[in-house]
Parts: C-alpha cells; structure tokens; sequence
C-alpha cells in the first residue's frame, strides 16, 4: 500500500473529526464536505468545501474537482442516486454506493434484511400522513416506534402509546427528517433488556472482524452512554447471544459489501436477538472504542479501507462513554472544565468543537475505564456532568 492517500469525507461532524484524525496519522490527505463552514472535522483537515451533499450538481462538481482516492460517506443526508453513477466510472466509495443507498432511507435497509435475507426484525409498516399513520398504528398495535425513514441520530425518533401520541409523533418524524420526504416507518416496539452495537468490520480480502458489543442507553432516540463489553460476565447467555448477532450481521454486511466498519445495532429480549439498524460507517455509541480498544472504530474504518492488516483487536475491559450535552441555543460559548473532572488516570474527554449549541445537541463524550461495567458507566457520566457551559 503506497500513502498518502487522498480522501473525500462527506460530513464532518464529531465521527469524521476522529477519521480525519485517524487518516492523518497516516499521513493521508483528507477534504472535509458538509453543509457549514467549521464544521468539527473541517479544523483537522487538509481542505475543506461548504456545499449541500443533497444537491447532485454541487456534490459532482467537488468530487471531480478533487478526483479522491476514496469516498467516505459519514452522513445520510447525501445524493446516493450520484454516488452510484460515479462508482460506476470508477470513483471508490466506502463501502459501496450501493450499501450507502440501502442505508440512506430506514425503508432500504429494512426492506433488505427483513423480506430478501429473512432476518428477524420488529414489524413494521410505512405512512405518508398523518391519517395513514393512524390506520397502520392500528396494525402493528401500541405502543410504537415512530420514526423518519431518513435521519440520523435518533431524529424524530418518538414512542406512541396511543392514538392521541400518533399527531405529536408524525410532527416529530416530519420535523426531525433529513430531505424532502414526509414518508415515516411505524415500528412495532419491542420489549427489549439491552440494546448493542456490533462493530462489524469488513475487508477488502480478509475475514469479517467483530469488536466485543457495545452496549448502549437512548433517549429522544438518540445514544446518551455506551459501555464495552456489553454483557457483564455473569450473563450465561453471551456467547449464544453474541454468535447469534455475528451471524446476522455479517450476513447483511455480505449482501452489502465492501470494506469498512459497520455499526449493526441489536434489540436483545430474553430469548432472541432482533436487527434494528445499520450504518455503514463507524457509529456514534463506537466512540468508547476510543478508550476501550488499542484499535478505535476509526482507526479499524481506515485501515479496512486501505487494505491493511488488522491482525489483533484487543478489549481492555469495562470501559464506558457518556455524551456532554447542551442546554441551550448558543454561537458564543466557552466550555468550563473543572480542575478534579480528569483527576483519575483512567478517563478521558474529547470536545468536538461545534461551532452551535442547542438544546441537547452533543457537544462531548466523555470516556471511562474501570473494575466493571457500573464502575466505568459511573465515571464516564462524573466527568459528563463536570463540563459546563458558559456565554
């Protein structure tokens, strides 16, 4: 493998900063592209373009501009149908332009692993009004999921408990969409005991790799702590557990293709694992493989893409995120960190340098080690809540 190399990154928030930081390490030459200037993974870059990734003409014109070794998609809010047609000229994009379509839109993915490769999933109807929401509620039942079909990080993502929830839900859904499409999926809500990720990481030539599964707490539909490994030892149905999500993910990643770390997220019941989502890309509820792992998501993305080796991934133990929040609309902040708040060898803090605050916007994680699962969960929410924000 010759380096540098030169990569394209379509969207430059907090996982493509890590990227970035990844690829430079190596030597690599990155263009950070996002809909705004100083966007988190545009201060670490070589260069950096301010377009709408929606827009076929813009996002064309910056990749022939730039002619780039690689594409990597780190949003969904992109012109796939484009992607697809310059693959098909030559262009490489990560993992395919194909898997960044499927995944794009909820409908896709879903589409793919539940009717053509049979998988397990909750059901699951689609609405294009308010109306239609309220006659497929009916079907699938309550309570509910109601979700965009595009978005990212939890979105307009609501729970409908009954009929009266489903006007406030498809508000949330339309608002919290990426695009121009009004078209939600209803899920049937399923009563899980844990949540995971599986860090799944293809190879151009090599086998598919498994981080250990990360574990991880949600609200408003979006990841708020995670934790590695995410069975406690005591649990005797991991193995089982674990093998059972490996199958599956690396089934959906098989039909997909391409080289890369895909974040495949679980619902674990009692006695079945349920696939919920894919990104084809490193995920958010990854970012405690920045503390947990001598190998992070990021550094595991860029070397699948380059074709080099991978020989060992290795777990240090129980280990934990916890994201820092904002409270309020902000352009003008400073972030207060107090003297004790990393006082303990065994944690960490990342800022992402946003250049917006808003309420509930990620604007950090923090990252734990400890003795066990509880004990880095804890330490990693201590330093979260150390970190304040000032006018």
């Amino acid at each position: 493998m010759q380096l540098p190399k030169k990569f394209l990154l379509l969207g430059s928030g907090e996982l493509g900063k890590e990227f970035v930081i990844a690829a430079k390490r190596l030597g690599n030459y990155v263009i950070a592209v996002d809909k705004y200037p100083n966007a988190p993974a545009m201060q670490v870059s070589d260069e950096y373009e301010v377009i709408s990734m929606l827009d076929e003409v813009a996002l064309e014109k910056i990749i022939r501009k730039h002619n780039p070794d690689f594409i990597v998609p780190e949003v969904e809010a992109i012109n796939t149908e484009k992607l697809m047609e310059l693959e098909k000229e030559g262009f490489k994009v990560i993992p395919t332009a194909s898997a960044t379509n499927y995944t794009m839109n909820r409908d896709c993915i879903r589409e793919l692993a539940s009717k053509e490769l049979g998988i397990r999933t909750a059901r699951y109807a689609y609405a294009e009004s308010a109306e239609e929401l309220k006659k497929v509620a009916l079907d699938i039942g309550f309570p509910n999921v109601v979700k965009p079909v595009m978005s990212s990080s939890g979105k307009g993502q609501s729970t409908a408990h009954s009929l009266e929830d489903l006007e406030l839900a498809w508000n949330n859904a339309v608002k919290g969409a990426r695009g121009n499409s009004t078209k939600v999926i209803i899920e049937e809500f399923i009563d899980f005991e844990i949540e995971i990720t599986l860090l799944t990481v293809k190879q151009w030539n090599g086998e598919t790799l498994f981080c250990e599964p990360i574990g991880h707490r949600q609200e408003r539909g979006d990841y708020q702590e995670s934790w590695q490994p995410a069975f406690e030892e005591s649990d005797f149905r991991q193995d089982t557990l674990i093998k059972n999500a490996e199958a599956i993910a690396k089934k959906v990643t098989d039909r997909l293709g391409g080289a890369g770390v895909f974040g495949v997220e679980f619902f674990i019941t009692k006695d079945e694992v349920v696939f919920s989502e894919l990104s084809p890309r490193p995920h958010d509820t990854g970012m405690v493989t920045l503390i947990s792992q001598n190998l992070s998501e990021f550094d595991l993305h860029l070397r699948a893409i380059l074709g080099l080796p991978i020989p060992l991934i290795k777990q240090f133990g129980p280990s934990a995120s916890a994201v820092v929040l904002a409270s309020e609309d902000s352009k003008s902040f400073c972030f207060e960190i107090l003297d004790n708040a990393l006082s303990d060898g065994l944690t960490d803090l990342r800022i992402f340098g946003k250049p917006e605050c808003r309420p509930h916007r990620r604007m950090g994680v923090a990252l734990a080690q400890a003795s066990s699962i509880e004990f880095a969960r804890q330490k990693a929410a201590r330093v979260s809540g150390m970190v304040n924000f000032q006018e």
